[in-house]
C-alpha cells in the first residue's frame, strides 16, 4: 500500500512502538494494519446500527458500543475507566471555568472547616463516578446500593490480571530508558486516532455511508480507545508469531542451517538490531484472532454449501 493512501501510518507506528515494536515497520505493515483495524471499525458500526434500529431509534449511542465487547471483561472495564476519568476531567474543568476558587471559601478560615459548605460536593462531584451498563443486573432497579470507599470492585479485579501483564511488560521496557527515551515513549502512548482528527476519522470510518447517525464526541472518543486496543493487540499477538518464528530459526539454524554456528563471548560486538514485524506475522495474528470456539464450528458441520462467518472484534 502506497504512502498517499495511508492516514494513519505514524500514529500505528507509534502505537506500535509502545505495545513492544521498537523496530520501525515497513509502510505495507502499517499499511496492513490501517486497513484491519478500518474493517473493525466499519463492523462496529455496522452493527450498532442494527442494534440501534432494533431499539426504534436511527441514532447509535455508546451503550450499543460498548454491548459489542460485553464479553471481553477486561477490556470493558478499561473502557469504563477511561470514561470515568473523562468525566472527571469535563467536571474539573468545568468548576475551574465557573471560578471553582470562590467556592473553596476565603480568608483565614481552613477549608475544612467550612460546615455544610460547597468542598464536599466538589469533592463528590470530581469523584471517579462508575460507568453503568443497562444489562448488568443493578440497573434492573430504581434504587442504587450505595457504595463503600474499601470496597472492591470486581470488574477491576477482572481487570488487573491483563493490565498487570501490560504494566509489567511496560516497566521492563522502560526502567532501562534514558530520560529522551522516556520522554518519546510517554509521547507515544498519547497517540490516537481520534483526538483532534474527528473529521478524518469519521471519513475514514465511513460515517455517513457505513450508518446515517451523526457521532456525538463520547461515540468518537470510545472508537479512539477501541482502535488504539485492537493496534495493541494485533502488535502484541505478531510479536509473539515473530519470536516464535526466531525460536524455531535457532533451533533449526534457518537460513544459516549450511554455515558453522559461533558461539557469542562475553565482550564479542552486539549482533545486528532485530528485524521487524512484517506483513506475515500481521497476517497470521489476524487470522488466530479470527478464530472461533470449537462449539461454534461444530455448529457449521452439518450445513450446506460455504459458511460465510461474520468479522470477529477483537
Amino acid at each position: 500500500m502506497a504512502d498517499k493512501t495511508q492516514k494513519y501510518r505514524t500514529e500505528i507506528q507509534q502505537m506500535m512502538y509502545v505495545s513492544g515494536e521498537t523496530a520501525e515497520a515497513s509502510p505495507e505493515t502499517t499499511g496492513m494494519i490501517e486497513e484491519i483495524v478500518r474493517q473493525q471499525v466499519i463492523e462496529m458500526l455496522r452493527q450498532c446500527t442494527e442494534q440501534a434500529s432494533r431499539r426504534g431509534s436511527r441514532s447509535i449511542s455508546t451503550d450499543d458500543l460498548i454491548f459489542l465487547i460485553r464479553h471481553d471483561q477486561a477490556k470493558v472495564s478499561r473502557l469504563r475507566t477511561f470514561l470515568s476519568w473523562k468525566d472527571v476531567r469535563k467536571n474539573v474543568k468545568d468548576s475551574d471555568d465557573k471560578g471553582g476558587d470562590a467556592d473553596l471559601g476565603t480568608g483565614d478560615e481552613p477549608v475544612a472547616a467550612v460546615a455544610g459548605g460547597p468542598v464536599v460536593d466538589t469533592a463528590k462531584k470530581n469523584k471517579k463516578a462508575k460507568v453503568g451498563l443497562p444489562w448488568e443486573v443493578p440497573s434492573f432497579y430504581n434504587q442504587e446500593v450505595p457504595e463503600r470507599d474499601d470496597e472492591e470492585d470486581e470488574d477491576e479485579e477482572e481487570m488487573n490480571y491483563a493490565t498487570l501483564q501490560r504494566l509489567k511488560k511496560a516497566d521492563e521496557r522502560t526502567k532501562a530508558m534514558t530520560k529522551e527515551e522516556y520522554v518519546t515513549w510517554s509521547e507515544y502512548r498519547q497517540a490516537s486516532f481520534t483526538f483532534r482528527k474527528g473529521k478524518r476519522f469519521k471519513e475514514w470510518a465511513g460515517f455517513g455511508v457505513v450508518t446515517d447517525s451523526k457521532p456525538n464526541d463520547d461515540i468518537v472518543d470510545i472508537l479512539g480507545f477501541l482502535t488504539f486496543e485492537i493496534v495493541q493487540t494485533l502488535t502484541e499477538e505478531a510479536l509473539k508469531i515473530k519470536e516464535q518464528e526466531d525460536l524455531g530459526k535457532e533451533k533449526t539454524g534457518g537460513e544459516q542451517a549450511g554455515k558453522k554456528r559461533k558461539l557469542t563471548g562475553l565482550f564479542d560486538p552486539p549482533s545486528e538490531g532485530r528485524t521487524p514485524v512484517e506483513t506475515r506475522h500481521i497476517q497470521e495474528a489476524f487470522r488466530r484472532l479470527q478464530q472461533r470456539p470449537n462449539k461454534q464450528r461444530a455448529l457449521c458441520n452439518f450445513t450446506r454449501g460455504l459458511n460465510r462467518t461474520p468479522l470477529k472484534l477483537f
